[in-house]
């Protein structure tokens, strides 16, 4: 009976090495986030705990509390069976001897298969709480991180924001300074046409002022004369 146990038992063994899988993963990644919790912002998550026994464990530890409770009355027949024949030999205290250990040798086998059954349930169970249990930190972790992208996005932009105004100011400055530089290039160039314009206007100014004071003093000229030939 403890061989056939020790076989069952082996059967289940990947899901224990599942087990032991995940626990182990979760301590290193636990060590993992205690180390990086020091060096940014905490937030608060109030993790869901997992279902603390499944249905499953409950079930299969009232069949093992039920046939060890069965097992220990039937031992107590069987010490009393024991008795009987200690006390009279005969046939009948013999053979229900007999049937007493018959029956406590199969409630054995019954208590063995049962406990094997809640080993199994066990470890399935804290299979499913593992996974539960990572499950929860990747979604803890997703929105961590969900929250850290928006910071660091706003960080971004507002460091981009600065730089692209920065970038922007020094160009618009330049282009300022070279529309200044074209608008005064025009200016004196237009003051050197209207200079150079109205000089050539006094001159043809000056010049019929010169030609109507000529005509004016040959016309004067031509009256005196007329007046003394009178």
């Amino acid at each position: 009976m403890r061989g056939r146990y020790s076989a069952a038992k082996r059967q289940y063994l990947p899901a224990h090495f599942w087990m032991y899988f995940f626990l182990y993963r979760e301590r290193r990644q636990g060590m993992a986030r205690v180390a990086k919790k020091k060096a940014r912002a905490k937030r608060a998550v109030r993790a869901k705990a997992p279902a603390a026994v499944s249905p499953v464990v409950t079930k299969t530890q009232k069949a093992v509390d039920t046939a060890t409770k069965s097992l220990d009355a039937q031992l107590d027949r069987v010490a009393k069976a024991r008795a009987r024949v200690q006390k009279s030999s005969t046939a009948a205290a013999k053979k229900s001897l007999t049937s007493a250990n018959a029956k406590a040798k199969d409630l054995r086998a019954k208590v063995a298969a049962a406990k094997v059954e809640l080993a199994k349930a066990k470890a399935m169970d804290a299979v499913r709480q593992a996974e539960e249990a990572a499950k929860q930190k990747v979604t803890e972790m997703a929105d961590s991180l969900s929250s850290k992208a928006e910071k660091d996005l706003a960080a971004a932009l507002k460091a981009f924001e600065s730089r692209w105004k920065k970038v922007r100011s020094k160009a618009d400055t330049k282009k300022i300074k070279a529309a200044e530089k074209k608008a005064e290039a025009k200016v004196k160039s237009a003051a050197k046409k209207a200079a150079a314009k109205a000089k050539v206007l006094e001159k043809k100014a000056a010049a019929k002022a010169k030609a109507e004071a000529k005509k004016a003093a040959k016309k004067a000229a031509k009256k005196k004369v007329t007046k003394k030939k009178r």
